[in-house]
């Protein structure tokens, strides 16, 4: 029988689908297990379902770096710094190379250091919104889900108080044009070589003057003499930006429009704010902030769900549909934040289960609470036909969510009066 082959960028092109998934992933899923890529990805096979990507990413038959099965690497002579920096991430390592980067970085990242920042993410996101309470329209991806990520990420960095707006804004400009076009590209390599001119005059100064954050940690830490060398640490912040960051500003953005469109969803939560875990995960599961992980490569010859797959062939594994796979969740395409357990695959799985996980979820279960705590009612400015998408193939995120809202006891004061 011939596989079916899929141009994953087509499946994506209109406004309607990057709003919903949905319908998409579960096309994917009754074409096949295993799927024929003929698109920018560079062929190879498709995962759409829960099994065959549970499976893989946990398998040790494959690899992350193309390099140990034969292919031609892309770092190559040519190929600019900035960009060999992105290729030198731990997200494309394999072991023992990629348990010697992880074992540095969590000596620094570690669970004690995310815990205490509970405190300082609570006030950033107060400050947040009062600022955004003066309006009769809020922004949420601007006004919350975008700054909150990213002051966190700064301080933790030890971006310098003088430094942090240069920053901020540099950053902000790479993600509201992380379009994959080509103009877009081209603007974003200039910001980028910006952005890494930047971090490495930070890591300099941390290296002379250490202070307490994460990234004098990771200056300094070692384990039996070995530490992370400059182009390291550069590629370990690129990756907690774009890896932790976007997940967030992902998760808050559609997780909140996605509770706005569910009234009896966020009534819920609202008169229950225990569930916040559970709704958290759930947020993850359904709106899937990151479509797809790094590809995976074939070490040997294997079978997929009965398909040979040579070695050297490049595996994508597509997270976001398979945590829509309805044999694994019951109500699969409906949003219950009372779900559990919750199986879902948004953060990997594996040696590869992403370092930000923990920061991710404590931004988004201490902002979610206290956006409902600080407004009585949230509502749609516009239609949700005509909210703007990313236009990103692997991310999947709200440009922006324009919010009416009613400030806590309002509505009661009104009534009084």
């Amino acid at each position: 029988m011939t596989m079916v082959r899929v141009d994953l960028r087509r499946q994506f092109e209109d406004a309607g689908s990057r709003a919903d998934p949905s319908p998409v992933y579960a096309g994917l899923r009754d074409l096949g297990s295993v799927l024929r890529s003929k698109d920018i990805l560079g062929g190879g096979f498709l995962l759409p379902r829960y099994e065959e990507v549970s499976q893989v990413i946990k398998d040790p038959r494959f690899a992350s770096d193309r390099r140990n099965v034969g292919r031609r690497s892309l770092d190559q002579w040519w190929t600019p710094g900035m960009l060999r920096l992105l290729l030198s991430s731990m997200v494309l390592k394999d072991p023992p190379e990629h348990r010697r980067l992880r074992n540095l970085v969590q000596k620094a990242f570690t669970p004690c250091r995310v815990a205490k920042l509970a405190g300082r993410v609570e006030e950033i996101t107060d400050e947040l919104l009062d600022a955004a309470a003066a309006k009769p329209v809020i922004e949420l991806v601007g006004d919350l889900a975008l700054p909150l990520p990213l002051t966190v990420i700064a301080e933790m960095l030890g971006v310098p108080p003088a430094d942090r707006i240069r920053f901020r804004t540099l950053f902000a400009s790479i993600q509201s044009n992380s379009q994959t076009t080509a103009v877009s590209l081209a603007r974003n390599y200039r910001r980028m070589r910006e952005l890494t001119t930047f971090l490495q005059e930070l890591v300099r100064l941390r290296r002379d003057q250490p202070g307490d954050d994460l990234l004098s940690d990771l200056v300094h830490v070692e384990e039996g003499g070995d530490r992370l060398d400059d182009d390291e640490l550069i590629s370990m912040v690129f990756l907690l930006l774009f890896a932790g960051h976007e997940t967030t500003v992902n998760l808050i953005g559609n997780g909140v429009l996605e509770l706005v469109r569910r009234p009896d969803q966020l009534r819920k939560l609202r008169d229950d704010p225990g569930l916040i875990d559970t709704a958290i995960e759930e947020m993850l599961r359904f709106i899937n902030p990151v479509g797809f992980v790094a590809p995976r490569f074939a070490k040997e010859d294997v079978e997929i769900a009965g398909t040979p797959i040579r070695r050297g062939s490049m595996v994508t594994l597509l997270i976001a549909s398979a945590n829509l796979d309805e044999t694994v969740f019951p109500d699969a395409d409906t949003l219950d934040i009372t779900r559990s357990p919750n199986r879902h695959v948004s953060f990997g799985l594996g040696t590869h289960f992403c370092l930000g996980a923990p920061l991710a979820r404590l931004e988004a279960r201490i902002a979610v609470p206290a956006l409902l705590r600080r407004f009585d009612h949230l509502e749609l400015a516009v239609p949700a036909d005509q909210l703007p998408w990313r236009r990103h193939i692997a991310l999947r995120g709200v440009e922006r969510l324009p919010l009416v809202v009613t400030p806590a006891g309002a509505s009661a004061s009104r009534r009084t009066a």
